[in-house]
């Protein structure tokens, strides 16, 4: 069952390059490995975003599933990332990985910071 709601979603063009992200990275395939997803304090705005793969989850960690790929989060991140959307640019606007956060009231210019 996929979540519709209160969860973390991935765009089609983020789950790509995700999955060409793992094949670099020599875990393509291996069901253990996730994409992890947090939230720290710093950047412009006071608080960025953090990506990573991981195997090991937390006890208080929160699993979401979409299209097909593990987004794992621990639980205070998620509060300021529920109903996020990972997305993944490669225009001449920046590349990279974005957060289309609707929690954020507001962001910086580089996109990898935000404020709520």
């Amino acid at each position: 069952m996929v979540a519709t709601e209160n969860s973390i979603f991935i765009s089609d063009k983020a789950k790509l390059k995700v999955l060409q992200l793992m094949k670099e990275a020599g875990v393509e395939g291996d069901a253990s490995y996730f994409l992890r997803v947090g939230v720290v304090g710093g950047g412009c705005s006071g608080l960025s975003y953090k990506l990573d793969f991981d195997n090991e989850t937390k006890p208080m960690d929160q699993v979401f599933e979409d299209k097909g790929i593990k987004i794992v989060t621990d639980l205070k991140s998620f509060l300021y990332l529920v109903n996020t959307e990972l997305d993944f640019s490669d225009g001449l606007n920046g590349k990279g990985f974005h957060f289309n956060n609707p929690n954020a009231s507001r962001s910086c210019g580089c996109g990898e910071s935000f404020a709520v």
